[in-house]
């Protein structure tokens, strides 16, 4: 992975950790692509970022995030993939999964397009 790929997929999770743990569902989902496909634990994926604000409503209260990127690839001039561990903190515990997703550079700057996480 280029210095650049890993500095702007590192970038974007840290603004998405950040989002996510103000909480504020519209800010977090703003970080998604008009059309982007979510898949989070919940049974059925979501697109766009009105329905992934009503999924991140549907958090438990106090919920966090720690986010670490795995890996990350450059996969053109536009757009990027990578991976990363997600640690969610709740009161009863912690929740580790794995995220995957590919960003795009669009008008508005990198957007997450396709956002998928699995349990390790």
């Amino acid at each position: 992975m280029t210095t650049s790929a890993a500095q702007r997929l590192a970038g974007l999770l840290q603004e998405w950790q950040t989002r996510f743990n103000e909480p504020d569902p519209e800010r977090a989902a703003a970080l998604f692509t008009e059309d982007a496909l979510f898949q989070g634990l919940f049974p059925d994926p979501v697109i766009g970022p009105e329905s992934i604000a009503d999924y991140y409503r549907q958090v438990p209260p106090g919920t966090r995030a720690t986010v670490r990127p795995l890996h990350g690839y450059r996969g053109g001039c536009d757009w990027i993939g990578g991976l990363a561990q997600v640690v969610f903190h709740q009161h009863d515990g912690d929740f580790p999964v794995r995220l995957s997703l590919v960003a795009v550079r669009g008008d508005e700057g990198w957007r997450i397009r396709q956002y998928h996480v699995s349990r390790p």
